[in-house]
């Protein structure tokens, strides 16, 4: 998973309400429901190995069971590509987490070590096809050996494995989650945004931090690249949606690309094409800058659209960066 996609997720499961959803939704298991989730508390993830080397920013939680101190820890791990050796990864972070809690003297009241349940929260687009027990990824063989062979599992949650109307029929945090991450198109993208607005009016905390994610899933996503300034508001990305904010970054680039390749094509020549890209290319990129500019700081004044019309492709596209977060017009033109 890319490091902004992994700290996004990280930062949703850093709330407890998450983690219960996740729980409570995605993992049929009567015992894991009946426990207090009130309970919930973020344990440090940060282990450094014995040569050293720190491994930081596991997501770990420990929950009472019962009435007695009695820890489960979730490990959840972040996966967007299937990793053929993932059970071995999950295998290692168990060990520094035991060697980690040893260190810390968090044993059972009677010195043995805490039960953990792995978690695989996997959103990639192919089939998991790895392997969830260490042992799989060990040949048999015969003898005394056979007797030492590890054995760990990782409990995975397939995004792609539930339907959108499974997913909308739950009233839940992560489902919502798994929702936003397979809309594909901007209607069912506000739909989600309308209902997370009405479900949580009474909780601005959640809807603060679903409005960051959002915004950062958004400028992500390759079918999209929107380009978001820095608000973390849900009715604002709403808004903003509703002006079809996609069209100012790739519309017109899209339409330009189109009428270079009809141009090329006319022309009957490779050279044609490829002139007629860059051209469509670069009108797209600069319309598209005018009308973000237009909308975040008014009219445009006319030598400023000069120098748009004037600059090269690469100028345009530093200056559509600056443009999401520039608090006046002379930031973006800094240069």
């Amino acid at each position: 998973m890319s490091k902004v996609h992994d700290s996004s997720y990280k930062f949703l499961f850093s709330n407890p309400e998450f983690v219960r959803d996740l729980i409570i939704g995605f993992i049929p298991d009567d015992w894991l429901h009946s426990l207090d989730y009130e309970t919930l508390e973020k344990v440090p993830g940060s282990y450094i190995t014995e040569d050293f080397k720190q491994r930081e920013d596991d997501i770990v939680w420990r929950v009472k069971v019962g009435g007695e101190w009695i820890y489960l820890y979730l490990l959840i791990e972040f996966q967007s590509s299937v990793d053929k050796y993932m059970a071995l990864r999950m295998m290692v972070y168990v060990g520094l987490l035991y060697q980690d809690l040893v260190k810390r003297g968090e044993m059972l009241a009677d010195g043995r070590l805490p039960p953990i349940l792995p978690i695989v929260l996997y959103n990639g687009s192919q089939r998991w096809t790895a392997a969830t027990d260490i042992a799989d990824l060990i040949p048999a063989v015969p003898g005394l050996v056979s007797e030492f062979k590890p054995s760990l599992k990782y409990l995975l949650i397939d995004e792609n494995a539930y339907s959108t109307h499974e997913l909308s029929s739950l009233r839940n945090l992560v489902a919502a989650v798994f929702q936003f991450e397979q809309a594909q198109s901007p209607s069912s993208i506000e739909d989600i945004i309308n209902l997370l607005i009405e479900w949580l009016a009474d909780r601005p905390d959640l809807k603060r931090m679903f409005a960051l994610w959002i915004r950062a899933t958004l400028m992500r996503k390759q079918n999209y690249s929107i380009l978001l300034p820095q608000i973390d508001d849900l009715q604002e990305i709403k808004v903003m949606l509703a002006d079809r904010l996609e069209e100012w970054a790739h519309g017109y680039i899209a339409e330009g690309e189109l009428k270079g390749k009809q141009q090329g094509l006319q022309e009957g020549k490779q050279q044609g094409l490829q002139e007629g890209k860059q051209q469509g290319l670069q009108q797209g990129e600069m319309l598209a800058l005018q009308r973000l500019l237009a909308k975040r700081f008014g009219v445009i004044p006319m030598e400023t659209v000069a120098l748009i019309s004037q600059a090269p492709l690469d100028n345009i596209e530093q200056w559509f960066d600056r443009a999401i977060d520039a608090q006046q017009l002379s930031d973006v033109f800094t240069d």
